[in-house]
């Protein structure tokens, strides 16, 4: 084997070393082996150590864990205010004060029949959640509430590592490129980068999408405005000689408009009405006519000799 050969055949066996090296990388954090311990020894005098150089008692080390933690917030929340959109306006404002921002906004103004109505869907520091929603307390009456929590720490766990040992593979595969002679050599170690680098985009751009719904609560927020008053009905005989004038009124208009849309319905069916009665008695008019040739047979068979 000349020497070009030997060096072909030693990148492609670095090559698969080096991928199965990260693989492995990538699923030892759950193979169960234990770190060798390095912590600071003991002092040779059995005296307590500098309050420094002590381990972590349990409540730090439970602090440390809970500071660690993803979580998602998610919420909805519904409150009863005066002016469901001058209200808008203001949610919209403690969210902005916060560093937050609003995904969406609906705003329905009331009418006769309806309630005027707001929802807004509000992204929030997760830091800063509990002082907007004890702001978004003072806008009206709290209906209703609801808030969860999801814990998302293992999934980003998981994703932190796969990524870093993908950037790993993904820096050797570069520098195999750099040394490779071979072109074979060049397309394999090419090919399997482009692999390595598009599965690394995707997990980047999932741990992107984790980290913000992490970082950012999310909280949907219905303004109400209060109930429609019942209408009440007449308690005298002017008040109700005056809605039956209006029940009236309204009836008259009501036939009024359904006549207007019948109009020209009934035009059109009178004048195929008036055609076809023209042609029956055209048609009867026929029928009874004599014919000339039978009138002067008659006529002439009656005289006398």
């Amino acid at each position: 084997m000349d020497s070009r050969g030997i060096r072909t055949a030693g990148l492609v066996a670095l090559s698969a070393l080096l991928l199965t090296g990260c693989s492995m990388a990538s699923g030892g954090s759950d193979s169960g082996m234990s770190e060798p311990d390095i912590g600071v020894e003991a002092p040779a005098d059995g005296g307590v150590a500098p309050r420094d150089e002590q381990p972590f008692t349990e409540d730090e080390q439970a602090g440390a864990i809970d500071e660690d933690r993803s979580v998602i917030t998610t919420g909805w929340m519904a409150i009863t205010v005066e002016d469901p959109i001058d209200s808008a306006a203001d949610v919209a404002a403690l969210v902005d004060a916060a560093d937050g921002r609003v995904d969406s906004r609906n705003e329905t103004p009331g009418t006769e029949t309806q309630q005027a109505r707001a929802t807004l869907v509000v992204r929030i520091p997760a830091d800063r959640f509990d002082d907007v929603l004890a702001d978004l307390r003072e806008l009206g009456d709290v209906d209703s509430l609801q808030l969860d929590a999801s814990d998302v720490t293992p999934q980003r766990r998981d994703l932190d590592s796969r990524i870093a040992s993908l950037e790993t593979s993904v820096d050797r595969l570069r520098a195999l490129i750099a040394q490779a002679d071979d072109v074979g050599d060049l397309i394999a170690i090419e090919s399997e980068l482009t692999t390595r680098q598009t599965e690394l985009d995707a997990l980047t751009t999932r741990r992107d999408w984790l980290a913000d719904q992490v970082d950012y609560s999310t909280l949907t927020v219905e303004l109400l405005s209060e109930g429609l008053a019942p209408q009440v009905g007449p308690n005298d005989f002017w008040s109700g000689v005056v809605a039956g004038w209006n029940a009236l009124t309204a009836f008259v208009s009501g036939l009024l408009v359904a006549v207007g849309v019948l109009l020209p319905w009934i035009a059109l069916l009178a004048v195929i009405a008036g055609i076809v009665i023209g042609i029956i008695v055209l048609a009867t008019r026929s029928g009874r006519r004599p014919r000339g040739g039978d009138a002067k047979a008659d006529t002439g068979g009656d005289r006398p000799a």
